[in-house]
């Protein structure tokens, strides 16, 4: 099964060198165990734009979709046998990062 395990912070800024450490040793435990599909950290939520060609309406807000205090700061894609083991890995993610995060499977 697939998962994506998204990164939540509150727009503190980046992470610290103790954090990246910890953040690279998870990610280096994911590759171990076959488990990483592919992780990256996101820019700043001010960066995001929300385009809707539907009906070609030709939208182009220049602004992210949500307006929030916490947005998506990264996310891992994973691989795991169960709900249960994804769940496991969310929280040493969580730990890892020192933020909190939520875990969602894929469909397909």
């Amino acid at each position: 099964m697939r998962f994506i395990i998204f990164v939540i912070d509150d727009l503190s800024g980046s992470g610290t060198p103790e954090e990246m450490v910890a953040i690279d040793a998870f990610n280096d435990k994911l590759r171990e165990n076959d488990q990483l599909l592919f992780a990256c950290g996101l820019s700043a939520p001010e960066n995001g734009n929300v385009i809707d060609n539907r009906n070609d309406a030709n939208i182009n807000t220049g602004k992210p979709l949500f307006d929030a205090k916490e947005s998506y700061s990264g996310f891992w894609l994973i691989t795991a046998e169960n709900l249960d083991s994804a769940r496991k890995l969310a929280f040493e993610g969580s730990k890892s990062c020192n933020r909190k995060v939520e875990l969602r499977p894929l469909h397909g």
